[in-house]
């Protein structure tokens, strides 16, 4: 291992979220509910778009592929952290740890570009409604699917690409439950300034490319929407964007603290906090607002609960 990326160190041990051993049963329970509920959420918003009729429109598609990498990018940070809860040491190896960076980086980057494509699905169905079903025809969602995908593959193998030409020499205690790629650099006793350089063009042009294509969108639906002579029409025709918004304003917001913020204008705390929100809450987040805000999905649920009630009471 040593000689394939130039490191002496085997394996990374985590920083325990609490020094409190009383607080470690607590936070197990509670992290293991917020998964629980993560996997539920999304698995069950991919299944309820796979079976409901009446969820064939390329939103549900774009919203499947959502609860797909929220359910995935959940997945690679919530198992390892629930297992420090209750291991005795929070431990993990080299290749590990850059597999967790991987599949971390990936499915982030694809969920900003994926939230981006949701937008101009919404732009497309306000501003040209008759024209949404050509627009928007299968070759296009997929065509766009596969952009979202195709950015955070590049994204991925940028940063690990420059991660594993690193060398960790020293200390191998990560300030962090997960393997991220701002901890890890701190760790590195070789030249990090290629790395932060690239992190600082790429994350910038991400963020900054994503969020004025949302904001672009919305100016025009905003535009609109103002056009529409009832006030019934303008509520309606906001209803169908308000979940999307939630989603984005909850993400981004907490992306651009992350990383898009001066280095001392927060603390490690803060960062921790914040870290855990958009690995663990948002994901879960997501399929609540979607399906408590979507009048199709609810439908779907009552159905297929009417219909389970129905074969039990036969």
């Amino acid at each position: 291992m040593a000689s394939l990326n130039h490191s002496t160190v085997v394996m990374f041990i985590f920083e325990r979220l609490t020094d409190q051993p009383e607080l470690q049963l607590f936070l197990f329970i509670l992290f293991l509910g917020i998964y629980v509920v993560t996997v539920v959420g999304n698995l069950g918003m991919i299944i309820l778009i796979a079976v409901g009729p009446q969820l064939k429109s390329p939103m549900y598609y774009f919203l499947s592929n959502l609860s797909f990498v929220d359910l995935c990018y959940s997945s690679a940070i919530a198992p390892k952290l629930l297992e420090n809860f209750i291991g005795g040491k929070n431990i993990i190896s080299y290749l590990g740890c850059m597999i967790q960076l991987f599949f971390f980086c990936f499915f982030i980057v694809s969920e900003c570009y994926m939230l981006t494509v949701m937008a101009y699905d919404r732009y497309v169905a306000i501003c040209s409604p008759l024209l949404y079903n050509v627009i928007m025809s299968p070759r296009v969602c997929s065509f766009l699917v596969t952009g979202a995908y195709t950015m955070g593959t590049f994204t991925t193998l940028v940063n690990i690409t420059c991660m594993v030409r690193l060398s960790f020499c020293g200390p191998n205690v990560i300030k962090h439950y997960f393997c991220d790629i701002i901890p890890l650099l701190k760790l590195s006793c070789s030249s990090t300034y290629l790395n932060e350089l690239l992190l600082m063009i790429i994350g910038t042009f991400n963020v900054f490319l994503t969020t004025t294509a949302i904001f672009i969108s919305y100016a025009f639906i905003v535009t609109s929407i103002l056009r529409i002579q009832s006030a019934e029409g303008r509520a309606k025709a906001f209803s169908t964007c308000s979940s999307h918004l939630a989603a984005v304003a909850i993400f981004y917001g907490t992306i651009i603290f992350m990383y898009l913020k001066p280095p001392p204008s927060s603390s490690m705390n803060q960062e921790t906090v914040a870290s855990i929100f958009y690995t663990t809450v948002i994901p879960m987040l997501n399929p609540l607002i979607y399906s408590l805000r979507n009048k199709d999905v609810k439908d779907v649920v009552r159905k297929i609960m009417k219909g389970t009630m129905f074969s039990r009471s036969r």
